[in-house]
């Protein structure tokens, strides 16, 4: 990561000076361009002024014309004495008067012509032409060292390049010093989460850690959160599903360890080991059989209730779920149960829809259903519901706020349960005090978790059954 961070940073810096530099290059380029243009144009404008200093020609014995400079010529030559110079040759080409380094050129016509020569050391900028003057057809030459042009590749070097160079080797160590500091908070958040336990999912604390940082951390909490939910969920299963297991299957191994020693003491007294046969009486045959389905059932409904954990069922999308069909479905899953107690196990669905998870629906309808049969008395009522809510019932029932069209219901008239004990009668494991028959307390533990999984909550209530319109139960979800 430090890593990472680095080279992005050195190549965002490096990037722009670099292109900073090149820029800087073709600027001081066109500008030493420039002021050689000029020096040519001053090159230019000197000649006919040089040609104009030739006053008269030479003797026949000296040849060397009379010359007086020009004042613009002869400032020339003291402004950059040294650097300067100046030519006159015959019309062959020949050396008259002037700096004998310079090499004689003979220009082909009548123009300038511009070159440069090096000499000691120094590049010159030389023009030459051919020009009529007092003393006759003569070569006049004019050298300037001081052409920028010339210079342009050191002025580079020192001015654009070395400083640029040390910049960035000065920006290496800079950015190396800034990343060390500036991720330390990060790499010491690294070395704190690494060296946590798997079972240490406490929150992180956001204050701690770089503003810049604080959304990855509020992430990482969530994330805690959600997987310290989800192994809260597992140990709780896990712990309810050994304590209520222990039971019946204690009283399984009872029962089959005692006729197990009924049978060691029939064979004892029998001739033959292993024909030895056990009687049972009927009753423990019943018992036998009750104990095994309560087991059966209390399986199922613990893997119920683990599927519907609120963060598994969250993985998985809803969809649109016809509640009519799906209580039709219900309806002959429990008609067997209901008519060996002789109650009477009706239907009253109108069409409804609602977005959710329909395996869930399916399940608290299972357990409702499951309940109202189990607790109702012979000879009772069971009714299942599902249709639209009256907009208006729906708006004053509802405290929050919140629009629900659709519900779920299953009505018995039953004992019911008091106001008191609503709320603990959704808790897991719990029986209200006095109910006959035989449960496991979890029927609506399921309904009630997988009403939050929809983001709905149970409904209990009197069904009206009764005396003064108490009695029975009434159970409700609204989507």
């Amino acid at each position: 990561m430090k890593s990472g961070l680095q080279r992005r940073l050195l190549l965002l810096l490096l990037l722009p000076l670099g292109i900073f530099a090149l820029v800087s290059v073709y600027f001081d380029y066109q500008t030493a361009g420039n002021v050689a243009l000029q020096k040519d144009q001053q090159l230019r404008r000197l000649i006919p002024l040089l040609a104009d200093s030739v006053l008269a020609p030479g003797s026949a014995q000296e040849g060397v014309p009379l010359l007086l400079l020009a004042p613009e010529v002869e400032d020339f030559m003291k402004s950059r004495a040294g650097s300067a110079g100046f030519r006159i040759s015959d019309s062959a080409g020949g050396f008259l008067i002037g700096e004998g380094w310079i090499a004689g050129v003979v220009p082909a016509t009548y123009e300038p012509e511009f070159q440069s020569v090096e000499e000691d050391g120094i590049t010159y900028r030389l023009v030459a032409q051919r020009v009529e003057t007092a003393a006759g057809e003569l070569i006049l030459q004019l050298a300037d060292g001081s052409d920028a042009r010339q210079q342009w590749v050191r002025s580079v070097w020192l001015k654009v390049l070395l400083p640029n160079l040390v910049l960035v080797i000065v920006a290496g160590f800079a950015v190396n010093w800034a990343v060390t500091r500036a991720l330390r908070p990060l790499i010491e958040l690294t070395d704190a989460v690494e060296r946590r336990s798997p079972r240490d999912l406490s929150a992180i604390d956001p204050q701690a850690t770089p503003v810049e940082v604080q959304p990855l951390v509020s992430a990482l909490n969530r994330l805690f959160g959600l997987v310290n939910a989800q192994a809260e969920g597992q140990r709780r299963f896990v712990a309810d599903a050994a304590h209520q297991l222990r039971t019946p299957l204690a009283g399984l191994q009872a029962q089959v360890e005692a006729w197990a020693q009924q049978a060691r003491a029939a064979q004892g007294k029998g001739a033959g080991a292993g024909n030895a046969a056990v009687t049972l009486p009927a009753d423990k045959i019943l018992r036998l059989r009750a104990a095994t389905r309560r087991t059966s059932q209390l399986a199922n409904q613990l893997l119920a209730l683990s599927r519907a954990d609120a963060s598994t069922a969250a993985a998985q999308p809803m969809q649109r779920v016809d509640l009519k069909d799906l209580c039709e479905s219900i309806l002959p899953l429990h008609l067997d149960a209901a008519t060996a107690k002789g109650i009477d196990l009706g239907l009253d669905a109108k069409p409804a829809q609602a977005s959710a998870y329909e395996w869930l629906l399916r399940e608290l309808l299972n357990n409702l259903v499951d309940n109202a049969v189990k607790y109702t008395p012979a000879g009772g009522t069971v009714t299942i519901r599902c249709g639209t809510l009256d907009s208006r019932s729906a708006m004053a029932q509802e405290s929050a706020n919140r629009s629900f069209g659709v519900f779920l219901e299953v009505e018995d008239d039953g004992p019911g349960i008091a106001a008191e004990e609503r709320a603990r009668a959704l808790q897991r494991f719990y029986r209200v005090l006095g109910t006959v028959g035989e449960g496991n307390g979890l029927g609506l533990a399921i309904a009630d978790e997988i009403a939050r999984v929809h983001h709905s909550q149970l409904e209990l209530d009197d069904a009206g059954h009764g005396p003064e319109g108490v009695g029975g139960l009434r159970v409700r979800l609204r989507l």
